[in-house]
């Protein structure tokens, strides 16, 4: 597993049970700002706010592939292409979900990606799992 010779690369499509979630939390956030005694322009700004971050996930550029070589691990962007990142200790491995926490080169912050299980086939999925727990030197900063 931790050959760094071969490479590993999987590609995953959005996730019905990521949106349904998201969704959930939208719903959830505009029915509390209804439902709460506050001011009206209030309640607009806090619906004005969900409006722009629902447009702006919709729209944002995505990475919707991995891969993982002697250089290290790279992330799929279509507009971009391939890029590499150096992976953060505080990413999560589990059956159901796959949480990466990255950070891109010249950057200072970290970002975070979520892929669910229905968004990648079983064995890919569980395959991904796998390389994140046992990789060598996967928290390296990209060469």
């Amino acid at each position: 597993m931790s050959n760094p010779s071969k490479t590993f690369e999987c590609r995953w499509h959005a996730s019905l049970q990521v949106l349904l979630f998201y969704l959930a939390a939208q719903v959830a956030a505009i029915a509390s700002l209804c439902l709460a005694a506050l001011p009206l322009w209030m309640v607009l700004v806090g619906l004005a706010l969900c409006a722009g971050h629902a447009g702006w996930m919709l729209w944002m550029p995505r990475f919707n592939g991995i891969r993982h070589d002697a250089t290290g691990w790279q992330l799929w962007n279509p507009r971009s292409g391939w890029q590499p990142v150096q992976l953060r200790p505080d990413s999560l491995a589990l059956p159901q979900l796959i949480v990466l926490r990255f950070r891109l080169p010249g950057q200072w912050w970290v970002r975070g990606l979520c892929i669910a299980r229905d968004a990648l086939p079983a064995d890919h999925h569980r395959r991904l799992r796998v390389r994140l727990k046992f990789t060598r030197r996967r928290w390296a900063a990209p060469e």
